[in-house]
């Protein structure tokens, strides 16, 4: 058995033949990246080649955990998707919460690495160890999210099993199509489901009694039981616990953080009636969690009457309240429910979904895109537009089809790409780089594209300081120290990512580090840990540099319509000067400054003289 909390396995599955084995990892690739997309990053690193298909069947896809990943806390029911993405033709990745990440861990399994592509629909059953490939046939085409989970543990007989699967969009390989488990989790960003979805891989489904490998359990075990009675008592939590990632709409609002009419608008009035507060007063009928979780995020819903009622349900987070109510000026709480659960149930990225119609709303206000392109009238704070488009890009029909390309491409039809508020491919967020201007930076520099989950450092701007590792508060819009504060804050959030941890536990870095070292063995100190974070940070680069990547910028430019400054709200007449907070930070990073790329002195400095 492992003593540095992993079992040191990685199921291989090759699809094509339907041969299924194993590969042990190397203790000194665990030691350098501990696990999550950091170990999947140097592990998919050879075969992440310019010329890879994201959607071929020799492209891999990773399912993996990390050292804490299933441990008894605190917010530890992480794991991470990773492959080329089909959306940005960039390094991809997901991370989602929920039970099917420690139950992976449980079957004695640190992950799974998938290839090739079944001939026919299939699922794999992992069961403690042993898997196996089923058919999928009768779910294909003919399930949803929701009624593939439920219908795979039928007719396994397991009650407990847990199931990360796709819907339509998967199935038709939508680039943005995500992976679902339990209840409403998401590997939701850079298209994994249709990854999935091009290898006919309907479902993953795992259960496992194997109990963790720890190190030092006795040490572990009060640390962990401390730090939850910490995080707990922690006002984020009591917050969103409350309200759920929602909690701080209306702030974001008051604050001009929060986008309005697809990124052109400072004030929305209306702004409050779709906040989590509104959401806890009128609709919220329950909670729900993730394993080894004490802050229970996760909203339950009930809508009595009208036009979208429906028995409980998820309610909605934070990126989608707003992608589908301020973003679109839609007011109507039901309805912003039900546009999230028709995402969920096809299988699409809320996110990006919402903020393609989004630009599909702007298109045709300014006459850009006309009726007889999108079939339907889409007007600013009427819904049903936008419950057209979602049915029309799940099922690719008509205007539909041109945006499940997303919405570089969508906009690229028409000939004013600049409109499309996207980083390389992957659709901006619902936090306003006008008011943050850490944000910009993290959008420009991300990995993945503009994702606000490789660094939520507008958290940063709210008070979440960790100086311990050297990021301090600032101003919103203060450029001066801004880069060095960001990159230490990517480095982190990376660390995190390689453990499995959520960002919205306010874990000390101190105590995670104690957690990490009496799981594991290891002897890792903060600033070791950092080191490692950066090392992965710049991996991700380096292959995203070799997958076609140029400029210390994204490509395209940053998006046209954050450069323009708000008339009106808490982010007026202001702009981040994204090309001084570059320079900076490619300073900082160890960069050159043209290429954007990590220099061979700081890569062969970090461990990366390959």
């Amino acid at each position: 058995m492992s003593n540095n909390g992993n079992w040191n396995r990685l199921l291989t599955v090759d699809l094509t033949t339907g041969r299924i084995g194993e590969q042990p990892l190397d203790p000194a690739l665990l030691r350098d990246y501990l696990g999550g997309s950091a170990l999947a990053a140097r592990l998919l690193y050879d075969d992440l080649t310019l010329g890879l298909d994201p959607l071929g069947p020799d492209a891999p896809l990773t399912f993996i955990g990390g050292p804490l990943t299933g441990t008894s806390g605190p917010s530890v029911g992480r794991f991470t998707v990773c492959a080329k993405s089909p959306a940005t033709g960039l390094w991809g990745e997901s991370n989602c919460g929920g039970f099917f990440g420690p139950e992976m861990r449980f079957a004695a399994c640190d992950g799974i690495l998938v290839t090739g592509r079944a001939p026919s629909p299939v699922y794999l059953w992992l069961r403690d160890g042993h898997a196996e490939l089923r058919d999928a046939s009768h779910l294909w085409g003919r399930a949803d999210t929701y009624e593939t989970q439920t219908r795979i543990k039928d007719e396994l007989g397991e009650k407990l099993a847990r199931v990360a699967c796709i819907g339509a969009a998967g199935e038709s390989q939508i680039p943005f199509a995500l992976i679902m488990c339990d209840h409403g989790r998401a590997a939701g960003r850079t298209g994994m489901g249709a990854v999935m979805g091009s290898k006919n891989l309907k479902a993953v489904a795992v259960r496992g009694t194997s109990k963790l490998p720890y190190s030092r359990e006795a040490e572990f075990k009060p640390l962990r039981s401390k730090a939850n009675t910490e995080l707990r008592a922690d006002p984020l939590t009591a917050a969103l616990r409350e309200m759920g990632s929602a909690s701080g709409s209306d702030y974001f609002e008051y604050l001009g953080e929060m986008p309005k009419r697809y990124f052109t608008q400072g004030i929305f009035a209306a702004a409050d009636q779709t906040s989590g507060a509104t959401m806890h007063d009128t609709i919220l009928t329950g909670v729900s969690t993730c394993h080894a979780c004490v802050i229970a995020c996760g909203r339950k819903v009930t809508i009595g009457e009208g036009p979208y009622a429906r028995p409980e349900s998820k309610g909605p987070e934070y990126e989608t309240l707003v992608g589908f109510g301020p973003n679109l000026l839609v007011s109507d709480l039901g309805a912003v429910t039900h546009l999230g659960q028709l995402c969920d149930a096809y299988g699409m990225d809320a996110i990006s979904t919402s903020n393609i119609v989004g630009l599909a709303y702007l298109m045709y206000e300014e006459g850009i895109a006309t009726r007889d392109d999108t079939g339907v009238e889409l007007r600013w704070g009427d819904p049903r537009g936008a419950e057209t488009l979602v049915h029309s890009i799940a099922q690719r029909e008509g205007f539909g089809a041109l945006a499940a390309n997303g919405s570089r491409a969508l906009a690229r039809h028409f000939g004013v790409e600049d409109l499309a508020v996207q980083v390389n491919g992957l659709e901006v967020a619902y936090h306003d780089p006008r008011k943050s201007v850490g944000m910009a930076l993290v959008y420009a520099t991300s990995p993945r594209g503009a994702c606000h989950n490789q660094s939520d450092y507008f958290m940063v701007d709210l008070g979440q300081s960790a100086e311990e590792i050297g990021i301090a508060t600032s101003e919103w819009q203060q450029v001066e120290g801004k880069a060095l504060s960001v990159a230490r804050h990517q480095n982190w959030r990376t660390v995190g990512n390689a453990l499995v941890l959520c960002q919205f536990a306010n874990v000390p870095p101190a105590t995670t580090r104690d957690l990490l070292n009496a799981a594991t063995g290891y002897d890792y100190s903060l600033d070791e840990l950092m080191r490692l974070g950066e090392r992965a940070w710049n991996l991700k680069r380096a292959i995203n540099n070799r997958l076609g990547l140029r400029g210390p910028s994204s490509s395209p430019p940053f998006p046209k319509l954050l450069l323009q400054p708000y008339a009106d709200g808490g982010a007026a007449g202001y702009v981040p000067d994204i090309e001084m907070l570059l320079k900076d930070y490619c300073r900082v990073r160890g960069w050159d400054e043209a290429t954007g790329r990590p220099t061979r002195l700081t890569l062969s400095a970090l461990g990366l003289p390959d």
